[in-house]
């Protein structure tokens, strides 16, 4: 299996991937970006092997004549803060994000943490990379050199805390980066935190840094509930800390989609009538939120590339994610968990409401939740056919995947899409009632399973 990806570079460190391609990588990155001559941003998460990867790629950089700026342990959103503020030509994260300890990989960027996808460019770096043998002499002479960003990034995002009093947080760093993100905290009298797992530990030995699985959450609910009414809500990290899940103070899972319409709802006080992304497989709860809070509200593919995309094109102001991703203008139009923690912060101490409270009402319709079904039938085939079936009966549209709207007529909606690794079909659908919601999940899983 390729180690070149839809969104990054990841594979099994010792089996897929080794400080060799590393070493290719970074060459070809130069080559393909045409930053030779420029400074690019390199930092690294505490897996076991980034150091040596670090060391590989730095080596690929300064023989390509690139100037390294190492931030060295860095958090993937602190990666894009220093792409940014320091006005590099681009920048590469070396992590795996919520893969476990075997596992690692870079992120690629461009100037202004503008992403290198499978679509714009790592397919490319890919094909570069299958043409070297290692012993290419070098075309330039580069340097490395250390810039700590840490105390810059934490005053960067510390401006979007406007506090009406004091909240407690409980979070679970998950031994990864999202220590490195505490710097974030650090000097905010008004919100103050507790941590679990807050060692770096790049064999992750507590549990795996993926807030997608609950049951990396239950070490972070049973921490909260044994410490009633102290917290009013909590948070966990992923690996590199580029996404975040959040519990209510009563330590139950908040949906990701119901944090996207609460953090847009925060923003659009102080930006009235700027636009927020949501992501298709959301409620329309967040849709309805936005523009209650005097906000555009506009759909995006699944993706954090295309989703930076459309936000650049839009000018928004936020994006989130319903992998727990979410996306702020403010960080370079990139992600930033620590501004997410902020802005229900920001909320909860503003509303004089616990963090249930304002999530309530945002659970008005019935989701089905990710139906994956594996098919023996070609997933394209499958979208053909779903798309053929309603084209007609309901609003039908291709952003990602097929779209079927039937809200304003039939109270429903529905997405299905293929998985990019796996021969899966994905469905998402809501109802304004449970009953609609059953019925016509059912009629969608027919229709894949047919």
């Amino acid at each position: 299996m390729s180690i070149f990806k839809a969104y990054d570079i990841r594979g099994i460190y010792g089996q897929d991937l080794t400080e060799d391609d590393f070493y290719k990588i970074a060459r070809a990155y130069v080559q393909f970006t045409g930053v030779r001559g420029g400074r690019v941003v390199v930092a690294r998460d505490c897996r076991k092997s980034s150091d040596s990867l670090f060391a590989a790629f730095a080596k690929g950089l300064v023989d390509e004549g690139v100037t390294v700026i190492d931030i060295g342990l860095a958090s993937t959103p602190m990666s894009y803060f220093a792409n940014g503020s320091l006005k590099a030509d681009g920048s590469v994260m070396i992590t795996a994000s919520h893969n476990t300890k075997e596992w690692n990989g870079c992120k690629l960027c461009r100037a202004n943490a503008v992403p290198i996808s499978g679509a714009t460019g790592i397919k490319d770096i890919e094909a570069l990379v299958a043409g070297m043998d290692g012993n290419e002499p070098p075309a330039g002479v580069g340097e490395v050199t250390k810039v700590d960003i840490s105390a810059a990034y934490g005053e960067h995002v510390r401006k979007f805390a406007h506090l009406a009093g004091p909240v407690r947080v409980a979070m679970d760093f998950a031994n990864g980066m999202g220590i490195a993100e505490s710097v974030a905290f650090t000097g905010q009298d008004l919100l103050t935190h507790d941590d679990l797992f807050g060692e770096y530990d790049g064999d992750f030995p507590n549990h795996d840094a993926n807030p997608l699985h609950r049951e990396t959450l239950k070490d972070l609910q049973a921490f909260m509930k044994a410490n009633p009414g102290k917290y009013a809500f909590g948070v966990a990290f992923d690996g590199d800390a580029d996404r975040a899940g959040f519990l209510d103070e009563r330590g139950e899972i908040i949906p990701m989609d119901f944090t996207t319409a609460l953090i847009a709802g925060d923003l659009l006080k102080s930006n009235p009538g700027a636009a927020c992304f949501y992501d298709l497989r959301s409620t329309r709860m967040a849709a309805e939120t936005i523009e209650a809070a005097g906000g555009r509200p506009m759909m995006s593919r699944v993706g954090h590339s295309f989703i930076k995309e459309q936000m650049r094109q839009n000018d928004a102001i936020f994006a989130g994610e319903l992998s727990g991703h979410y996306y702020f203008k403010a960080n370079y139009t990139a992600e930033s968990s620590s501004m997410a923690v902020y802005a229900l912060a920001n909320l909860v101490s503003a509303s004089g409401k616990t963090l249930s409270e304002l999530v309530a009402p945002l659970g008005k319709y019935s989701q089905s939740g990710e139906i994956n079904t594996r098919t023996t039938t070609p997933p394209a085939e499958v979208l053909a056919r779903i798309k053929a079936a309603y084209e007609g009966r309901a609003k039908v549209f291709e952003l990602d995947g097929v779209s079927v709207d039937a809200w304003d007529s039939e109270g429903w909606w529905a997405n299905v899409r293929m998985s990019n690794t796996e021969p899966l079909v994905r469905l998402n659908l809501e109802g304004k009632t449970k009953e609609t919601m059953e019925e016509k999940r059912d009629e969608f899983l027919a229709q894949i399973r047919a």
